[in-house]
């Protein structure tokens, strides 16, 4: 994911993985998001640092059908139409859910560009994937793709986001860092089934 714009780019040049089932996104997503994240007051400070996991197939958000607030974020724009989403699940330090595999909010990326957000219980958080180093040999910064047998391809790797903007129980996480553990699968329909840990926290990347 930030997915180096180089190679995600080329990944996703297959024009349907921004049609399928984005009307049903908008209307679905876009009130319950702007809900969540006025749930502040009512939410505790995550841990420090916290870990959630993205999980799901990614579904375009139209041009103009982003969150009615955007999140209440400044430094991305949720509505432009670049953004794709999937589901959080939480895993370490976070609150929202007892149970894991039950959904706590949204996550947006860009994939062909560099920014993404966090839709989570209390507030949201606004990120962007850093630009070096790159090391192709290892995924980090970019993916290794690996076949899956299926006609289908999973894209493996490791990726550093800073923290541009954090709101509510979130906001002392501004400046800080995430690391991604991704691994995401390339469907042989052209659709994207993502599985990535996020390891988020204050400190910021040496």
């Amino acid at each position: 994911m930030r997915y180096t714009m180089t190679t995600i780019s080329e990944i996703t040049s297959n024009p349907q993985r921004r049609t399928f089932l984005g009307g049903a996104v908008a209307a679905l997503v876009a009130p319950r998001l702007s809900r969540a994240a006025d749930d502040e007051d009512e939410q505790q400070s995550p841990g420090d640092p916290f870990i959630v996991l993205l999980k799901g197939i990614y579904q375009p958000v139209p041009l103009g059908k982003g969150p009615l607030d955007n999140l209440k974020l400044t430094t991305v724009n949720l509505s432009d139409g670049s953004y794709s989403t999937t589901q959080i699940f939480p895993v370490y330090h976070i609150n929202g859910s007892d149970d894991p595999n039950e959904p706590i909010g949204r996550f947006f990326v860009q994939f062909a560009g560099n920014k993404c957000a966090y839709a989570l219980p209390g507030g949201s958080i606004a990120m962007q994937f850093t630009q070096n180093p790159i090391i192709a040999g290892i995924g980090f910064n970019t993916f290794v793709p690996v076949p899956d047998g299926q006609g289908g391809t999973f894209l493996e790797g490791t990726f550093e986001l800073t923290i541009l903007e954090a709101t509510g129980v979130y906001a002392r996480f501004k400046g800080g860092h995430n690391h991604m553990v991704d691994k995401l699968h390339k469907l042989a329909s052209g659709q994207f089934d993502e599985f990535c840990f996020c390891n988020i926290t204050t400190y910021q990347f040496p």
